[in-house]
Parts: C-alpha cells; sequence; structure tokens
C-alpha cells in the first residue's frame, strides 16, 4: 500500500492531520529574491537549501504532507518570468527538496505533495486548453520527480479550475483541489477575484460562488476539497458552505496577512497561539487536515501540532 493510500484510509477512518504552513511567503521571509511575475517560485534553484529546511522545519513540527514550492512555477508564469526553459528543472527540483527534507528527518510516511496553481501575477491569462496542457506537463514532471499527489492551489476561477485538474489528473496521481474565498457584498462566500483593491486585497469574484465550485467538482474523482488561502477570519463561513454541499473529506489552510506589490506584508498575521485557537475550532468541526497558507511560519505550525496530535507533542 503507497504512502498516499495509507494516509487516505486513515483520514476516511476519521483520523485529523496536519499539512505544512505558507511556503513561499516564508521563502520570502527568509529572503530568497523574488523572479518578476513569478513571486518566490526562484528559490529551488537559487536557494535550494533554504527551500529544503523550511519543509525540514515544519516536518519537525509534525507535519505529514509538505506541499512543494511550485506554486508559482506553471509554465505560463514561467514565461512571463522569462524563463521557460527552466520549466522542468523547477517543478523537479520543487519537488526533489520536499522528498530530501523527508529523507533528511527519517520520516518517510510524510507525503510529498506537488503545488499547481492558474494564478497569474502579471495579469495575462492562458487560454483553458494551454492551462490543461501546461497542468499535465507539469503534474508529469511531479510525478515523475516522486510527488505522491497534486494540489491544485488558488483555484479562484470555475473554468479554469476544471481545466487544470482535467490536466493534472492525466499524471496517474491522485489530485486534491483548494479553493480560495471571500465574501461577497452580500455576505456569500465566493472564489476570490484576481482583481485587488486600491489596498491590494483580493476582492469575491463575479457571481462564482463557493457553492458552484462545489458543485463542478461533482463527479471528479476528487478526494479532498481545501478551503486555502482565505483568510483565518472567512473559514467558519466557508466550512458552513462545505457541510452543506460537498460530501467528501475536507482540508482547511488559511492565510493571515496581506499581499501589496507582489510582496507579503508579515506586520499584523495573526500571532501562533490565535491560530492554534482558531484551528481547534476548526478541527470540532471535523475538518481532516488542517495547516497554513501564506503568513503561516513555522512557529505557527508548532503551536497547532498539540491540537491536532495531543499535548505530548
Amino acid at each position: 500500500m503507497s504512502r498516499y493510500e495509507k494516509l487516505l484510509q486513515r483520514l476516511r477512518a476519521g483520523a485529523q492531520v496536519m499539512i505544512d504552513g505558507g511556503t513561499g511567503t516564508e521563502v520570502e521571509r527568509r529572503g530568497v529574491p523574488q523572479l518578476e511575475n513569478a513571486w518566490n517560485g526562484g528559490g529551488a534553484l537559487s536557494h535550494p537549501d533554504i527551500v529544503r529546511d523550511i519543509h525540514a522545519d515544519y516536518i519537525r513540527h509534525g507535519a505529514e504532507i509538505v506541499i512543494s514550492n511550485t506554486f508559482a512555477t506553471s509554465r505560463h508564469l514561467l514565461e512571463d518570468a522569462g524563463v521557460p526553459e527552466l520549466f522542468a528543472d523547477y517543478n523537479r527540483r520543487g519537488v526533489e527538496l520536499a522528498r530530501e527534507a523527508r529523507a533528511a528527518l527519517e520520516q518517510p510516511d510524510v507525503l510529498v505533495a506537488g503545488g499547481i496553481s492558474h494564478w497569474s501575477f502579471s495579469g495575462r491569462l492562458p487560454s483553458l486548453d494551454a492551462l490543461r496542457d501546461g497542468a499535465a506537463e507539469q503534474a508529469a514532471i511531479m510525478r515523475n520527480a516522486g510527488a505522491d499527489l497534486v494540489m491544485l492551489e488558488m483555484m479562484i476561477d470555475i473554468a479554469r479550475m476544471l481545466a487544470v485538474l482535467e490536466g493534472a489528473k492525466t499524471s496517474g496521481l491522485p489530485v486534491w483541489v483548494g479553493v480560495s474565498c471571500a465574501p461577497d457584498a452580500n455576505g456569500v462566500m465566493c472564489l476570490q477575484s484576481a482583481e485587488a483593491d486600491d489596498n491590494g486585497v483580493m476582492q469575491a469574484g463575479d457571481g462564482e460562488t463557493l457553492r458552484d465550485a462545489i458543485e463542478a467538482l461533482a463527479g471528479q474523482d476528487v478526494a479532498l476539497l481545501s478551503i486555502m488561502h482565505t483568510d483565518v477570519a472567512h473559514i467558519d463561513a466557508c466550512l458552513d458552505v462545505v457541510e452543506a454541499h460537498w460530501h467528501g473529506l475536507v482540508g482547511i489552510y488559511a492565510h493571515s496577512g496581506e499581499f501589496i506589490d507582489d510582496k507579503w506584508i508579515f506586520e499584523g498575521t495573526i500571532t501562533p497561539a490565535d491560530f492554534a485557537l482558531a484551528s481547534q475550532r476548526w478541527l470540532q468541526r471535523k475538518v481532516q487536515i488542517i495547516g497554513g497558507c501564506c503568513g503561516i511560519r513555522p512557529d505557527h505550525i508548532a503551536a497547532l501540532s498539540p491540537q491536532v496530535y495531543g499535548e505530548a507533542c
């Protein structure tokens, strides 16, 4: 039985499992220079030791799933960054560094997830066919590098979500889907838009609700849906929708902070103690995988660990 199948068996039996915190923002916080139009995706080649250390820090604190630092290494983003020739290298090394951290800590049951997104930092949106083909190629590279599953991240557009999902599934790896949400003017939880207001805050999408996204995933062979890269304050409202309409496994990895001028603003992020307190509430609602996204650091995951595994950890 593969490590993925063993974990899935545990989750379906009711286990609750911790994943990592933000990797891209932690790369940024530790001083790795950005790639223009590809955010913090460059660390796998420019500063591999830092990326490996971040994965190791999360594993030390009990993360059983770590996500490769490949959110920003899709083909269209690397084209925008002017380095399309490094597409295979970035995605291969992104997965390898997480596997190296797992091996160094002698934690063979930790899963490595390959992170894939349809996000654009330049505003250029590839066609659905290009997204599908790019995701297929990216997921195949990750599979060959040893990823255990694929995590689709920051899905904020239903048609693009389905295109990326279709492509990623051609790898033969299991695919989990993560959607990012915010309330609209009426308080309805919607997929975030790629548009930001004058303060750089992502806005709710144009009528595509979280419920719509859940319904679009029906019959798509997705075992787990995560609410991710969603502000801590909005998680409970998202869970209300998920509990009413989603019949699979549920994950949460919230963010804290603001994204301004392609930089994450850490000032004012939630404290580790408050993050653990909020997470306790979500765990009581039977969320089965839990961790953090942008702005959530190793000390947050350290504070979360006793909530998931008990004080002995």
